[in-house]
């Protein structure tokens, strides 16, 4: 018996009249359509097909008997980010129907890349995006498989990478393209090239690329609530229109007692996830917070608490008397709301790593090396956390690689370290593991079951909102700008497992282009009220439910997948959940 996920991809259409099949139909049944060559595409005899169970085939393979589809599969592998560029460890079933049986063989999809096809509905069609064009000279039909179903059972399941190669209308980024594909680091000057490049349909197909060998076509999102427990702050950032001072209009600060319902209210809808930030109260002392983080512990103890940026640890630390905000002050101030109930550091506050920028937009707020500083110190305690930059208000692209690469620097210094410590061979941070066959070793990242020292899980580019906020003058990143920005974090973080689109700053929209095309494999979750944006932009949308994600997903070709904080599976039954 073999055991497995189905996963959608795209699918060409289809009329009832004998046409193609309707492609939202098919992707929302976990069906694809077979047009491209596979390393390993097995038959699947319907009696056979009976031996299959897992999540998502019972419904592919139900709604393929009813339209009296055949069903293929392949062995799928996530070739993960290395120089080897093998496939990794472990190997997914990815179910394909094929709608040339019996069907007009017009409606198959074949890979147009010359960037000469007709319009495919996105700015035209650009090089590296799959056509669907029509008519002779562009079908595809009569592929066969390679192998039987039986055969591939009992052999070895090892496959060697069939990557498509990217082609670049600029020398430059195909020269980039090629140390992506050997599995290279990227420069800082291999970033401004693809922040420069006007071929960007090649900077996000090789995101793209990245995001796959990595998370193959997982989506990743969790169930989270999202508590801003004051906007009362001491700090005037110029950036911020969240901030109020005590007596403002709208000023407001949430009771113990409040905060223990809000706990209440998350846990009854089952989310995983609080996340707690807000402003630096001037006033409240050090046991304020730790009584808060133990509310929401008693009231809610299955609820990861993710809370306190770095800038409001360094002011607990400070309004704590306990050594300072330096480093000493700061290891005390962690270890006591770890004891109350604290299991990881969003990654809020970073900004731009630049004094410039700093100086101009954040004067007052921690610099870049303090911040770096207090995720350094939560490592080594073992506490996870993520990191952030805010961009498109006064830096320029340099400035944002420059804080790519110090983030970079510092997570090698943090995996090294702890893979030293484990007498494991390493390559620029990433952790050598022993593959399906000993002579493939696959290049892993580390995760949470892997590695017992804290890191960096993920990272968020945030686009500048400016509404209301003192450099309402600036304009704010376009959409484009956004696409490339993440884009381009992908390709230079290769050492941070995660890239997450915040869809209640990038929209919900703009995420789902950047989970199917731009690097991303994390969505952040079901939120409900993010009060800083909802200040930034009225309107910005607060809630989306689990169905409304995983619509947005399958659209995208992915695997919705509910993730804890710490990117461990989560299944569900309603409010009931469970880790696995």
């Amino acid at each position: 018996m073999l055991f497995g996920r189905a996963h959608p991809c795209a699918a060409a259409t289809h009329e009832d009249s004998g046409g193609d099949l309707d492609r939202r139909l098919l992707i929302g049944h976990g069906l694809s359509v077979s047009g491209r060559p596979r390393p390993i595409t097995p038959s699947i005899e319907p009696a056979e097909a009976s031996e299959l169970h897992g999540e998502g085939f019972d419904v592919p393979i139900a709604f393929a008997a009813k339209c009296s589809l055949p069903l293929r599969g392949r062995f799928h592998g996530a070739c993960l980010l290395g120089g080897e560029r093998q496939w990794a460890e472990w190997v997914e079933l990815e179910m394909v129907v094929d709608t040339n049986h019996g069907r007009n063989p017009c409606g198959a999809i074949e890979e147009d890349r010359s960037g000469t096809g007709g319009n495919s509905g996105f700015l035209g069609n650009p090089p590296g995006i799959l056509s669907r064009r029509r008519g002779s000279g562009m079908i595809r039909t009569g592929q066969r498989p390679i192998g039987t179903w039986s055969a591939t059972m009992r052999g070895s399941m090892t496959m060697l990478s069939t990557e498509t190669v990217i082609r670049c209308s600029d020398p430059k980024v195909a020269a980039i393209a090629e140390k992506v594909h050997r599995g290279e680091r990227l420069t800082c000057g291999d970033g401004l090239a693809l922040y420069e490049t006007p071929d960007l349909w090649s900077v996000l197909d090789l995101a793209n690329l990245v995001r796959r060998r990595m998370h193959g076509n997982v989506a990743w999102y969790n169930v989270n609530r999202h508590l801003n427990y004051t906007n009362i702050c001491a700090l005037s950032c110029h950036f911020c229109a969240f901030h109020r001072k005590r007596g403002d209009d709208g000023a407001y600060e949430y009771t113990i007692d409040e905060i223990r319902a809000e706990a209440r209210t998350a846990a009854a809808a089952g989310a995983t996830e609080m996340h707690v930030v807000g402003g630096l109260h001037p006033w409240h002392p050090f046991e304020f917070y730790t009584d808060m983080l133990r509310a929401i512990h008693e009231e809610a103890p299955r609820l990861h608490i993710k809370a306190f940026t770095a800038v409001e640890i360094v002011h607990l630390a400070r309004i704590s008397k306990r050594g300072g905000d330096g480093s000493d002050g700061i290891r005390e101030v962690l270890l006591e709301l770890q004891a109350a109930g604290l299991g990881s550091l969003p990654g809020g506050g970073a900004e731009v790593f630049d004094d410039r920028v700093h100086d101009e937009a954040f004067k007052g707020k921690i610099r870049g090396d303090a911040w770096m500083d207090v995720h350094r110190i939560a490592h080594e305690l073992g506490i996870h956390t993520n990191a952030t930059m805010l961009y498109g208000h006064l830096e320029g692209r340099m400035e944002r690689l420059r804080h790519m690469e110090l983030l970079r620097s510092q997570q090698d210094a943090t995996l090294l370290a702890w893979a030293g410590q484990q007498g494991i061979a390493t390559k620029n941070a990433q952790v050598v593991l022993s593959g399906p066959d000993e002579c493939y070793p696959s290049l892993r990242l580390p995760t949470v079951d892997t590695c017992d020292t804290g890191y960096y899980q993920t990272c968020i580019p945030l686009p500048f909102i400016p509404d209301d906020s003192v450099l309402e003058r600036l304009y704010g990143p376009t959409g484009l700008e956004n696409m490339r920005t993440l884009a381009i974090a992908r390709l230079m973080l290769d050492n941070i497992p995660h890239m997450k689109t915040f869809w209640i700053m990038q929209t919900l929209p703009a995420s789902q282009l950047m989970l199917e095309m731009g690097g991303a494999d994390d969505i952040d979750g079901t939120v409900v009220w993010y009060d800083i944006t909802k200040v930034e932009g009225e309107g910005t949308h607060q809630e989306v439910t689990v169905q409304d994600l995983h619509r947005v997903m399958r659209e995208s070709g992915l695997e919705p997948a509910e993730r804890d904080t710490l990117y461990r599976r989560v299944t569900r039954n309603d409010a009931e959940w469970s880790v696995r």
